[in-house]
């Protein structure tokens, strides 16, 4: 078999969602190269990886991104020339052949859309036809074990780890997704559930994504756990993760508004600053007695903007949490609502 290599040249900050993207457009492994998110392994005290100051020194401060898709099913031949081939991508939820024109203008299209909130970086550098023995197992030297918190793991399929006791394993490849837990707007999110979370609780993953978030919640205890996400094709690779790490979650297309329940006690939206801003005054509406929000993917220059949707839609501050250029924010409702 044959894959297409669609290499970018992005940036931290947009190095989550372009790799949710592209593992929702059907990408069946995703590489990413990123110093920040290599220093932050090489600095858990937990990972057992070691670099000298030559290696990390000469990291490249791009984030390069390689997304593979795969050719037609084996026993169909191939041509060399990528544009007389076509290739796999998801569509309406379900894998599909089209031509490799038509996956680009799909990935064109989605980064044009980020670009107008996120520097993306130069973004697409074009795709070229590899072999699958060319990285069928060299990419996978760029994923390791992540410890998000002290009992919250994230871990490749492929690799043994042996939990200690207490420790929680949440299962996530490249190909959904993985790779995006050290990203600093999941990171904050995932702390918070670990610490606030109560067994039983009714919780909410507004833009779920690739499903990491509501997968925690779940496996943490909540009591039911509701995954929404206005992209369908991410609520696809959604409900494989959610399959793969085998907990209950109620997945579907939708805003806020679809929400299924009329109160959550928490609510989780890692998404950006504006979107945050545009719901803030539909959320106390939709929080239980005691109920939280955590908001986060909010970069720091837009951080009043949101502040100032919270206070005017009736929500406390209780907490706030910064890390490098991104911030969360721990609300709930303000005293006497």
């Amino acid at each position: 078999m044959h894959y297409l290599a669609f290499h970018f040249a992005s940036t931290h900050e947009a190095s989550e969602l372009l790799t949710d993207t592209l593992s929702a457009l059907g990408a069946d492994g995703v590489q990413v190269q990123d110093a920040a998110e290599i220093k932050a392994i090489l600095a858990d005290p937990k990972n057992l990886s070691y670099a000298d100051d030559d290696f990390i020194n000469q990291l490249d401060p791009v984030v390069r991104i390689v997304a593979y898709f795969a050719a037609f099913p084996e026993g169909v031949r191939v041509n060399r020339d990528p544009d007389q081939a076509s290739w796999t991508l998801y569509d309406n939820s379900e894998k599909i052949i089209v031509p490799l024109s038509q996956l680009e203008e799909q990935i064109r299209v989605r980064l044009q859309s980020f670009s107008a909130f996120l520097d993306i970086g130069d973004g697409y550098q074009g795709c070229l036809v590899v072999k699958e023995e060319d990285w069928a197992e060299n990419w996978k030297r760029y994923y390791n074990t992540l410890h998000l918190t002290d009992r919250l793991v994230i871990n490749p399929s492929w690799l043994d780890y042996q939990p200690v006791p207490g420790e929680i394993v949440i299962t996530l490849d490249p190909g959904s997704a993985f790779g995006t837990g050290t990203h600093e707007t999941t990171a904050l999110c995932a702390r918070w559930l670990d610490e606030k979370l109560r067994p039983g609780d009714h919780v909410l993953d507004l833009g779920c994504g690739s499903g990491i978030l509501a997968i925690i919640a779940a496996r943490l205890g909540a009591g039911s756990v509701e995954a929404i996400d206005i992209d369908a094709l991410a609520v696809s690779v959604a409900k494989a993760n959610c399959q793969l790490n085998q907990v209950a979650v109620m997945v579907h297309s939708g805003e806020l508004k679809d929400a299924a329940r009329p109160r959550y006690d928490l609510i989780v939206a890692n998404i950006i600053a504006d979107v945050i801003v545009a719901i803030a005054g539909d959320i106390p509406s939709l929080l239980a007695p005691g109920g939280l929000f955590i908001a986060s993917g909010i970069i720091r220059d837009k951080l009043p903007a949101v502040e100032a949707a919270a206070e005017q839609a009736g929500l406390s501050i209780l907490e706030k949490r910064i890390q490098n250029d991104w911030c969360a924010l721990l609300l709930g409702k303000a005293k006497g609502d």
